[in-house]
């Protein structure tokens, strides 16, 4: 089995490896804070994995964007109204002239 670097090994390899190269007569440049490596830094993001000369990579592309709405319409269909429900007659209970229940009787609200 290998045997793991521990991050102090790591670190003392990296810092001897730095100290080679600036023995041998190398040099580190200091970059701005804030440059960007890219031509355009206001601009979009280039793709990845597209050849960088060619003149216009996404020309290929086919606009999809009825059938992406399509889909995404399947996925979440609208759901139907409800239909309303008919009215029940309700109990309503019939009292006489001291307030005492007589009956019951269905009305219709």
């Amino acid at each position: 089995m290998k045997p793991v670097k521990t991050k102090r090994e790591m670190r003392a390899e990296l810092d001897r490896q730095m100290e080679e190269y600036l023995d041998s007569g190398g040099e580190v440049h200091q970059v701005p804070r804030g440059l960007s490596g890219r031509i355009d830094p206001k601009g979009p993001l280039t793709p990845l994995f597209t050849p960088r000369n060619s003149e216009n990579p996404l020309a290929g592309r086919t606009p999809m964007t009825e059938v992406v709405a399509a889909v995404e319409s399947r996925k979440h269909p609208v759901p139907e109204p409800k239909k309303p429900r008919q009215k029940r007659p309700k109990k309503k209970m019939i009292l006489d002239d001291f307030g005492q229940p007589v009956r019951w009787e269905w009305v219709e609200e």
